[in-house]
């Protein structure tokens, strides 16, 4: 399953591992193929969304910048 209407190139299939809500922006971890990949939304959205530990979702990854930094 990938999101055709929105011109984004990752895109990670996985469940919710782990959601950790706040009173207005909650912390999601998406376990994928890739490893977890962390988005931090709305509570609203998530309540919105029905989302909850298990759920399958799309996690889509846009960045404008990458940093490197050496170790």
């Amino acid at each position: 399953m990938s999101i055709q209407a929105i011109n984004v190139r990752n895109q990670f299939r996985g469940k919710i591992k782990t959601i950790i809500e706040g009173p207005v922006v909650s912390e999601v971890d998406v376990e994928t193929p890739a490893g977890i990949v962390t988005s931090v939304i709305t509570t609203r959205s998530i309540k919105d969304l029905n989302l909850v530990i298990g759920s399958e979702v799309v996690a889509l990854v846009k960045a404008t910048e990458v940093s490197i930094a050496k170790l």
